[in-house]
């Protein structure tokens, strides 16, 4: 207890000098952010280079960075330049229309941004299904969205039931006239929506992502983001000072976008075979446990038990389908930390295939992979010391 107790002290040290020393302060997240000592969502902050080690830039990093989210909200949300948020009040002209070809059409952005939209929603809703908070109304909802004249309208969740034009059926009834039925797609609803003038948190991720696909059209969203927006935002929103609390939506913005210029191109097909695309992250991880366990690396390979089968969705996702949302910040305190980022999450992926040892060399083709695909239960500090303990062994016989 008195060690913990040291611990938080000399991070809260760490974080009071006016300009931290970062390698200290690295090393320290490394050994992970007491849960208890409510200095996590700051740490995150100064890990992913959203604040500066130097304090007395804080002030001012805050005001713009928050400032600019807020323009983007007005821009793309509120009173977007392609028109209102609602299709009905995208004008028919000559010259754009539904069916318009031209990329610059009102309708055609439209159109591309409900594509987006559709996945982000359906994919939010079901964020974190193990606890409520995500279903739960955020105390700092987005005044001009649930406070507006157009509130009903410009809620993105409302968006979704327009991503199709009406589709007619006709059907014929004997001789006469055709009777023509109109239906309109609308998103699964797995988490209700909440009254007028409140906000739940899984609208305020949506609204997040789907800012971010606006500004990055390159990649725009691709399914598996919400679990990586998730643990961040539920950090930010749940932070135990409200006056962090009350831009949790803008500061986990810029975070998430942060990280995801380091993990980007897990997500972009064209770059699988890259370094650090996730065909070459596979491999690299295929080579450590070879390295740390030749006899395992032996028997998955003669098993053809192959790696996208199972680490696929461990390192696009940096374990987060993998361990419960408390393990989760544990594990990412560290992989945050991670002086040669994400180094770490190979080894920490290579603890989790060597702690498995004796199951999977004795375990068939279908066993294994099961085992693989749903990763047991395990206290989270058994595999990071683990992994700890193979970094070390690696680089001393290097």
């Amino acid at each position: 207890m008195a060690a913990y107790r040291e611990k938080i002290n000399e991070l809260q040290e760490l974080l009071k000098e006016d300009n931290i020393n970062f390698k200290l302060f690295r090393k320290q997240c490394f050994r992970g952010v007491p849960d208890d000592s409510g200095l996590r969502p700051l740490c995150w902050k100064l890990l992913l280079n959203y604040l500066p080690p130097n304090r007395k830039q804080w002030k001012e990093v805050l005001r713009s960075k928050r400032d600019l989210y807020k323009q983007f909200i007005d821009e793309m949300v509120v009173a977007p330049k392609d028109g209102r948020t609602d299709c009905p009040r995208i004008d028919v002209t000559m010259d754009d229309h539904p069916l318009s070809i031209n990329p610059d059409s009102k309708w055609q952005t439209f159109f591309k941004d409900n594509e987006v939209l559709l996945q982000i929603d359906k994919d939010v809703r079901r964020l974190c299904p193990d606890i409520s908070f995500f279903q739960q109304a955020t105390d700092f909802p987005c005044q001009e969205i649930v406070c507006g004249p157009d509130s009903d309208s410009i809620r993105l969740h409302n968006r979704v039931q327009y991503t199709a034009l009406s589709a007619g059926t006709v059907e014929r009834k004997g001789i006469g006239m055709n009777k023509v039925s109109y239906t309109v797609r609308k998103a699964q609803e797995d988490y209700a929506v909440l009254s007028s003038g409140q906000e739940a948190h899984w609208e305020v991720v949506e609204r997040i992502l789907f800012i971010y696909a606006k500004l990055n059209p390159g990649q725009s969203y691709v399914q598996g983001m919400n679990e990586i927006i998730g643990p961040i935002y539920y950090l930010f929103a749940t932070d135990a000072d409200s006056d962090w609390r009350e831009y949790a939506e803008a500061d986990t913005f810029f975070c998430f976008t942060g990280l995801m210029s380091e993990i980007r191109d897990f997500f972009i097909k064209t770059l699988d075979e890259s370094e650090m695309g996730i065909n070459g992250l596979m491999n690299r991880l295929m080579r450590k446990l070879k390295e740390c366990d030749p006899q395992v690396w032996n028997r998955l390979k003669n098993q053809e038990l192959e790696p996208p089968f199972y680490s696929f969705r461990w390192l696009t996702l940096l374990l987060s389908q993998e361990f419960d949302l408390p393990d989760i910040l544990r594990i990412w305190d560290s992989l945050f930390a991670d002086e040669n980022r994400f180094e770490f999450l190979i080894y920490v992926c290579t603890a989790m295939i060597v702690l498995l040892r004796e199951n999977l060399l004795s375990g068939d083709f279908p066993c294994n992979l099961k085992l693989l695909q749903n990763f047991p239960s395990m206290d989270v500090h058994i595999v990071l010391d683990c992994a700890v303990q193979l970094a070390l062994s690696c680089s001393l016989s290097s």
